[in-house]
């Protein structure tokens, strides 16, 4: 892939939490790409650290979390390679990053969005952050956001409180705190949570429209399956803090080969895809982050899993260009299809 292909290129990354005498590895060693204009999304269960990998690209981690290895690079519009975890959580340059060039929608908008401030003086104050505009010029650019995301009365709406708008509604207004300045990268974590399904639909359609206009590369962070294979363009598989495996949303949906992606997609209803097929749960429990592993991870969770499944860590394997999976079935000499 050359490098003007992507935009992110996040290798081997470790991100540790001190909880009193203990470290947590909360993530262990992630390694993805982002392409430029594409959606990756990052699936898998709670506690998996698809949010810590999330806050560790903008870092926005905690005083007790540290990048404690591996790299994200950030490839700017005019092609410039920028090492982010080299960064410091403070510093200038990242702040300067931070809401300009890579962006962020937040899990739960009620605990975001301050509630005695307007919904516009919040929207513009990401923009004068990072943009000199004067404010006739910002807020005609917001109210112009606003209806862009179907919030209807865009100019009645600036001037309200969040109090004043329904939980689909709140969402909008964090896309367009996010989207405000155009950023080349937008995270979105988990953006469709505790809403209806038809205003998750809405949502998702207005990231997709966002990103057909602006030409934004899309990190989505979910749960659902059946939210992947609508949005995305390519897949990251996470399982206790590793990426266990990694494609096109083709591959990963045609040819799903890690045991973990396999049990996902049996757990949840995907749209056209074995409609008649019994759902099933994935046995067992997520276990603690702190737990200290000598084999796989998933092993104790894993039906195909074998006694050497629990001695060592699988390695990546490339099963096909772009498609690679972390399981000790399908490296050499074990190649199974499971």
């Amino acid at each position: 892939m050359q490098e003007k292909e992507y935009i992110l290129r996040v290798q081997d990354l470790k991100t540790d939490f001190k909880v009193g005498r203990k470290t947590v590895h909360a993530v262990n060693g992630v390694t993805f790409d982002v392409r430029r204009g594409k959606t990756l999304c990052i699936v898998g269960e709670s506690g998996c650290g698809k949010s810590v990998t999330a806050h560790s690209i903008m870092q926005l981690l905690p005083p007790n979390g540290m990048i404690a290895g591996g790299s994200i690079d950030y490839y700017t519009p005019s092609g410039a390679c920028e090492t982010l975890s080299d960064y410091k959580r403070n510093g200038s340059r990242i702040r300067a990053i931070r809401g300009k060039e890579i962006s962020m929608i937040f899990q739960d908008p009620m605990s975001t969005l301050n509630p005695v401030y307007t919904v516009g003086s919040q929207i513009m104050e990401m923009l004068k952050k990072h943009e000199k505009v004067d404010r006739a010029e910002g807020k005609a650019r917001i109210i112009r956001l606003l209806g862009e995301l179907g919030i209807p009365n865009p100019e009645i709406r600036y001037d309200q409180y969040p109090h004043e708008f329904s939980g689909g509604m709140k969402q909008r207004i964090m896309i367009a705190i996010a989207m405000i300045c155009n950023p080349t990268l937008l995270i979105a974590d988990e953006p469709t949570t505790a809403l209806d399904v038809t205003i998750q639909a809405q949502i998702l359609d207005l990231i997709r429209r966002m990103q057909k206009n602006y030409g934004t590369s899309v990190i989505l962070i979910t749960h659902n399956m059946g939210i992947v294979v609508e949005v995305a363009d390519d897949v990251a598989v996470m399982y206790m803090g590793r990426v266990v495996e990694f494609g096109s949303v083709e591959q990963i949906f045609a040819n799903p080969m890690h045991p973990y992606t396999k049990a996902l997609m049996k757990s949840v209803p995907v749209l056209g895809m074995n409609k008649d097929r019994e759902l099933t749960v994935i046995e067992g429990t997520t276990p603690d982050a702190s737990t200290v592993f000598t084999g796989c991870e998933f092993a104790e969770r894993c039906e195909s899993a074998r006694p050497e499944c629990f001695q060592r860590f699988p390695k990546d394997t490339v099963v096909e260009a772009g498609h690679r999976v972390r399981c000790l079935l399908y490296e050499e000499g074990g190649k199974s299809n499971g």
